[in-house]
């Protein structure tokens, strides 16, 4: 089933310079960029953006770390992209992320995420309407998807 998933490489992946790492596995999978952009998020949004852990002890340091600089926002498409980028990302614990998945990878610390992806088409559909104006997405079709 073809869906959309929002994606975002928070700040650590700038300052460590890995996003063309991250952005080229989600590619290599299948999935087309059809929305991308390079932002400061500010406290309100951030705050909405996590609202669900609003409470949670990590929640200070979760907003803190988001609007301590640049993020990539983006949109992807493709077969089952909830699913493909969930499991690319791995688990939010660092620990219990495997390498060969972009936690596992590169993430060093469970509170200095480097990706958050959106986790059901309910989600996606807030979190790309948050960041996102409808003008701002560029489908396209792929003439290498049945590759995939």
């Amino acid at each position: 089933m073809m869906e959309r998933s929002f994606v975002m490489l928070k700040p650590g992946v700038l300052q460590r310079r890995i996003a063309g790492e991250i952005i080229g596995r989600l590619e290599r999978k299948g999935l087309r960029i059809i929305g991308l952009k390079m932002l400061r998020i500010d406290r309100p949004l951030a705050e909405a953006h996590y609202a669900e852990h609003r409470g949670k002890g990590f929640y200070g340091q979760l907003i803190e770390y988001t609007i301590s600089g640049p993020v990539l926002a983006m949109v992807l498409e493709g077969e089952a992209a909830i699913r493909r980028i969930r499991r690319l990302a791995g688990p939010t614990d660092v620990e219990e992320s495997l390498p060969g998945t972009i936690r596992g990878d590169f993430a060093a610390n469970t509170r200095l995420n480097i990706i958050h992806a959106s986790d059901s088409p309910e989600s996606a559909g807030g979190e790309i309407g948050r960041f996102f104006q409808a003008g701002e997405l560029c489908p396209w079709e792929d003439g290498n998807a049945p590759w995939f």
